[in-house]
């Protein structure tokens, strides 16, 4: 998993629009493809030159333009040129600790958030910043890391599955936005199996690696608490924007994809709430097993303090003991000690101190 907050040391003192990417790494790796598409129609390649996007800009078929592994302040510096970009947005593309928001810039709207997924082969969460511009024909995606998270989405554009084809890039839009909030709750469900198995755990066999655990999972959902909470506020500003990018058809499926991110910020405070309750459920079971060994330790105690009286007296030094003179005077003593400590221990389990 990443890290919470992203080092900005390297942009300090530069002007505004500075291109610098604030991430993990560089890669030579970057790749370009496009999707066009319409009712009938779908044409699929790879882009070696920026300038090959303008062709795209205008037309009339709808058009989707992914970047993967954006980390090359170059290469976002060229589509700002090629397609007129705000310098303050290209910064923000290489930015990659962005708060989820959406800006309108007139003839294009930017939206940047945060994507999550889960990493089966590491089993963690894994998290990347996805930022999107939606023109009137055209919809550009830059990842930050090259993967399949877009795949079905491609073959749904492919296939002509469901209205996507009919529809407009502010649809391919709102398409992109649902598939990262759908994996809101794929990794949701994946760390509520992992809170309440630890739950479970901690009612039958509290071990100290449970703390551990505990903490790394409190540390995972603050982090998606901090990247899904800004987007109900992203969604909300697209529902109600009155820009003409988004069409009054694309509305509804809107409303709907602010209801599923209702249901991820409930889901994530729930778990939240789940978390704190177990960490005080460890830590008051940790104090209760202390007060049951403290418990026994003193009953011990009370039991051995007379025994270890009369052993003291026998121990002294003195010339006339009587009790040194009996014939049976130690089987004598070490009856009496154990009738004083079985009577004792009666005493306790009596009063149900044991």
């Amino acid at each position: 998993m990443s890290r919470m907050m992203k080092k900005r040391s390297a942009k300090a003192g530069l002007p505004p629009g500075s291109l610098v990417y604030i991430g993990s790494g560089r890669s030579p790796n970057t790749r370009i493809t496009l999707i066009d598409y319409d009712e009938h129609d779908v044409t699929e390649r790879e882009i070696r030159n920026v300038a090959d996007c303008l062709a795209f800009k205008n037309s009339e078929s709808v058009t989707w333009i992914n970047v993967d592994e954006t980390k090359e302040p170059g290469l976002v510096a060229d589509f700002g040129k090629v397609l007129g970009f705000h310098p303050l947005m290209q910064e923000d593309i290489l930015a990659t600790d962005q708060r989820a928001k959406v800006e309108d810039h007139g003839d294009y709207l930017y939206v940047v958030l945060k994507m999550l997924s889960w990493d089966n082969a590491k089993d963690e969460m894994a998290i990347e910043q996805m930022s999107l511009v939606l023109g009137g024909t055209y919809v550009i995606t830059f990842q930050e890391e090259a993967g399949d998270y877009f795949d079905p989405l491609r073959e749904r554009i492919r296939e002509s599955l469901g209205r996507i084809r009919r529809q407009g890039a502010d649809y391919l839009a709102y398409s992109l936005l649902d598939m990262i909030i759908d994996h809101y709750f794929i990794v949701l469900e994946k760390l509520g199996d992992r809170i309440e198995r630890v739950e479970d755990l901690v009612m039958t066999d509290p071990r100290q690696e449970l703390l551990r655990e505990i903490h790394r999972l409190k540390r995972d959902m603050l982090f998606v608490r901090k990247s899904v909470w800004p987007v109900r506020e992203l969604v909300a500003s697209l529902r109600h924007t009155d820009s003409p990018l988004i069409a009054r058809t694309t509305a509804p499926y809107l409303r709907d994809l602010q209801d599923h991110i209702e249901q991820v910020i409930e889901g994530v405070d729930a778990y939240q709430n789940l978390l704190s309750d177990t960490l005080a459920a460890y830590l008051s079971t940790l104090s209760n097993r202390t007060n049951t060994v403290m418990k026994i330790v003193a009953v011990f105690s009370a039991v051995f303090m007379p025994l270890t009286f009369i052993t003291g007296i026998f121990g002294m030094n003195f010339r006339h003991m009587p009790p040194l003179e009996w014939d049976r005077g130690f089987t004598g003593t070490l009856m009496t000690m154990a009738a004083i400590g079985i009577v004792m221990l009666a005493f306790f389990v009596r009063r149900r101190w044991l």
